[in-house]
C-alpha cells in the first residue's frame, strides 16, 4: 500500500514544480515509510510513497515501461489478488519484477481502461501516456483505496489524501455551503465523490477515466446488478463458503508478516480461523490482535445494540486457534489525545473516538506486522445491521442509521441555516441512492426494499467504514485488506434472496450456516456487536471539559455551529445519535472537537 499524488498541465512545466511535489509527497509519508519517489516530465508530475509489502526491491515507484514507441508511468496504491494469473495472461517472460505494479501497467498498456475488469484487487491508480498526453485514473470496484482530485482548467492534481492536496497552493482552503452540509448534516458519511473542500472530489467507488487537454472524463466501470437467483439454498451455502475461503486465501499472499484483527466477532473469527489454518500448513503460527479499553469490565452496560462486551469471546476464539494473541488496552487520557491525530489521519473529522481508538490500535498492531485481515464490509452484503431485520427501521423513509436530521440542524449557525434545507438535502441524497438500487420486475416489496437498504448501506455506512479503516491503519504504515470486499462476493450476494441471509431467523444466518465447521458454537451463534467503544464516564468528562474550553475563546467553530447550542450540548441534557449506535452524546461532542482541530489545521474559511 502506498500513497499516490500527481500533478498534469498542457500549458506549465512540471518540471518546475519539484518543490510543490516534496511538500505532497511528505503530507502522505505516513501512508508509505519504506521508499519515496518523484517522476517529473513537461507535462505530468508523479509522486509516490510506499509501503513495501510485494517485492520490496523490484516494486519501486513511480515505474515507467516504454512499449510501442511510448513511455507510460504509473503511481499505484493497492493490492491485486489474482496477479499470478494476470502475469501468465500477459506473458511471464515480459516482466522485469515480481510487484503487481508492474502487472497493473503491463495490464493497462496491452487492455487499455479495459483492465479494471480483469483486476481483482484494492487499488488506486493512474498512468501516464506521453506520446497520446493523457492520463488515466481509476479506483476499485468496491472504493477501497482513496483518489482524490482537483481540476483547474488544463491542469489536473490528484493525490491519496485531501490533506496532500492541500500542500498545493493551487487549491483554496475554503468549504462552500455544500461542504457545511456534508460537515453538519452529512458526516462523518460523506456524499459519493464530495471532497468536501470547494473544487476537490473524488473519483467514486468504481470509476475510471481520462484527463487530456479537452478536461477529466470519468465513467463507472462496475455498479451492484440486479440477475436471477438460480440456485437451491444448499447450493448457496456451498457457493458462498467457496467464495469467502477463496477471498481470504488469496489475501494471504505476501512478502511480509501477515496478522488479523480479533474481535471475537462472526467476522473477524472468520478471518482468522481461516488464515491460522492457511498458516499451520505453511508451518507458521498466526499472529491475532484484540482491542479493549482499561476499565471497560466495570462500566459495559447491555444494549441493544451491543448485548455484551468482546474479551470472552476473543479468548475462546485465542484457544480455539491457537496462534499468538496480543491485546492493546487503551485508557481515557491517550483516547482523547489521539483525537487530532485521527483528524490527521482522514484529513477530515471523523468518528470521534472510534476514529482514534481504531488509530492507536493501529499503531500498536503495526509493531508486530505489516499486513493485517479485517471483518469490515460483511454486514453490509450478508444483512447483518439491526436496521435490516427491524422492519418499522427498514421501512423507515430515510438513512437508517441517521434519523438525526432536525437535531444536527439546530446546531448550524442562523446564517447558514437560512441557506441550507436540510431536510431536502439529506433527503434527496437518501432517496438518490435508494432509487438507483437495481431491482427486477419479479421482485416482491420485500425484496425490493432489501434492494435498497444494500444499496444505502454499501455506497454510504460501509464507504465510511471502509475511509476509517484506511485512513486510521495507513497512518501507521499498516496494510490492512478486507476479504469480504472481494466484488465477487458483491456481486453473488446482492442476488442472494432476503430468505436465505436471514436463515433461521439470525442476522447473517447464511454466513453462519456456510462457515460453521470453522468456529466454535458460541462465537458462531453470538449475537451481532459493533466495534467496541469505552464506556468509561471519564471520557465523557474529559471531552466536555475539552470542548468548554474551545469555545470558551475566539474559535472558527463558531463561524458555522451555534455556540448556544454547543452550550446546551455540553449540559449532558437531551440528545440524539449523531450517528447511529457508534455515535452517541460522548461522540457527538468529540466531533465538534474534531471539527474545530480541523478547520485550525488547515486554516479553512468558508467560501
Amino acid at each position: 500500500m502506498c500513497g499516490i499524488a500527481g500533478m498534469i498541465s498542457f500549458r506549465e512545466d512540471m518540471r518546475e514544480e519539484a518543490a510543490v511535489c516534496g511538500r505532497m509527497q511528505k503530507a502522505m509519508h505516513r501512508r508509505g515509510p519504506d521508499q519515496r519517489g518523484i517522476f517529473l516530465s513537461r507535462n505530468a508530475a508523479f509522486i509516490h510513497t510506499r509501503l513495501a509489502v510485494i517485492d520490496i526491491d523490484g516494486g519501486r515507484q513511480p515505474m515507467s515501461l516504454n512499449v510501442g514507441g511510448s513511455k507510460y508511468t504509473i503511481v499505484y496504491n493497492g493490492e491485486l489478488y489474482n496477479t499470478a494469473e494476470l502475469r501468465h495472461e500477459l506473458g511471464e517472460d515480459d516482466f522485469e519484477t515480481a510487484s503487481d505494479t508492474e502487472v497493473v501497467l503491463r495490464g493497462y498498456i496491452k487492455w487499455g481502461d479495459d483492465c479494471v475488469n480483469r483486476f481483482n484487487g484494492i487499488f488506486a491508480f493512474a498512468v501516464y501516456d506521453e506520446r497520446s498526453r493523457s492520463l488515466f485514473l481509476a479506483r476499485d470496484r468496491i472504493g477501497v483505496k482513496p483518489l482524490f482530485y482537483f481540476e483547474d482548467k488544463d491542469c489536473l492534481i490528484f493525490a491519496s489524501e485531501i490533506s496532500a492536496l492541500l500542500e498545493n497552493p493551487r487549491i483554496p482552503r475554503e468549504i462552500d455551503i455544500n461542504g457545511v452540509s456534508e460537515l453538519l448534516l452529512m458526516a462523518p458519511g460523506r456524499t459519493a465523490g464530495c471532497g468536501i473542500i470547494s473544487g476537490v472530489r473524488e473519483v467514486e467507488a468504481g470509476c475510471c477515466g481520462y484527463f487530456t487537454e479537452e478536461g477529466l472524463k470519468l465513467r463507472r466501470y462496475w455498479e451492484l446488478r440486479a440477475a436471477e437467483h438460480t440456485e437451491s439454498f444448499e447450493e448457496t451455502v456451498e457457493h458462498t463458503r467457496e467464495l469467502v475461503l477463496d477471498a481470504i486465501r488469496r489475501q494471504l499472499v505476501s512478502d511480509v508478516p501477515v496478522c488479523t484483527f480479533l474481535s471475537g466477532g462472526l467476522d473477524s473469527s472468520i478471518i482468522s480461523s481461516v488464515a491460522a489454518s492457511e498458516m499451520r500448513r505453511q508451518g507458521k503460527i498466526l499472529d491475532t490482535f484484540s482491542v479493549d479499553y482499561k476499565d471497560n469490565e466495570k462500566y459495559f452496560t447491555k444494549s441493544h445494540f451491543q448485548p455484551d462486551s468482546d474479551p470472552e469471546y476473543i479468548n475462546i476464539m485465542a484457544e480455539y486457534i491457537g496462534g499468538n494473541h496480543h491485546w492493546t488496552v487503551i485508557d481515557v487520557p491517550e483516547l482523547v489525545d489521539a483525537l487530532d491525530d485521527a483528524v490527521e489521519a482522514r484529513g477530515l473529522p471523523g468518528m470521534a473516538d472510534v476514529d482514534a481508538s481504531l488509530l492507536l490500535f493501529c499503531r500498536e498492531i503495526k509493531k508486530h506486522g505489516t499486513v493485517a485481515l479485517s471483518g469490515e464490509c460483511a454486514d453490509e452484503l450478508f444483512g447483518g445491521y439491526p436496521w435490516y431485520r427491524d422492519e418499522d427501521i427498514r421501512m423507515t423513509d430515510g438513512f437508517p442509521w441517521a434519523q438525526s436530521t432536525a437535531y444536527r440542524k439546530g446546531f448550524i449557525s442562523d446564517e447558514l441555516a437560512e441557506k441550507i434545507n436540510a431536510e431536502d438535502y439529506v433527503y434527496s441524497a437518501y432517496r438518490k441512492t435508494a432509487d438507483s438500487a437495481d431491482k427486477l420486475p419479479s421482485d416482491s416489496p420485500l425484496e425490493s426494499r432489501m434492494r435498497e437498504m444494500t444499496a444505502l448501506n454499501f455506497y454510504w455506512f460501509m464507504q465510511n467504514l471502509l475511509e476509517r479503516k484506511d485512513r486510521m491503519s495507513m497512518y501507521s504504515g499498516l496494510e490492512v485488506r478486507v476479504p469480504f470486499c472481494d466484488y465477487r462476493l458483491a456481486e453473488y450476494l446482492y442476488n442472494v434472496p432476503w430468505e436465505f441471509k436471514d436463515y433461521r431467523g439470525r442476522e447473517k444466518g447464511l454466513l453462519r450456516e456456510a462457515m460453521k465447521d470453522r468456529l466454535p458454537d458460541r462465537v458462531l451463534h453470538r449475537k451481532k456487536s459493533p466495534y467496541p467503544k469505552t464506556h468509561n464516564p471519564a471520557f465523557l468528562d474529559a471531552v466536555t471539559k475539552k470542548l468548554r474550553n474551545i469555545i470558551s475563546q475566539p474559535t472558527p467553530l463558531t463561524d458555522f455551529v451555534k455556540k448556544e447550542a454547543l452550550e446546551q450540548l455540553l449540559t449532558h441534557s437531551e440528545h440524539i445519535p449523531w450517528y447511529g449506535q457508534l455515535m452517541n452524546l460522548p461522540q457527538t461532542i468529540a466531533y465538534f472537537i474534531q471539527l474545530d482541530y480541523w478547520l485550525r489545521r488547515y486554516n479553512i474559511c468558508l467560501k
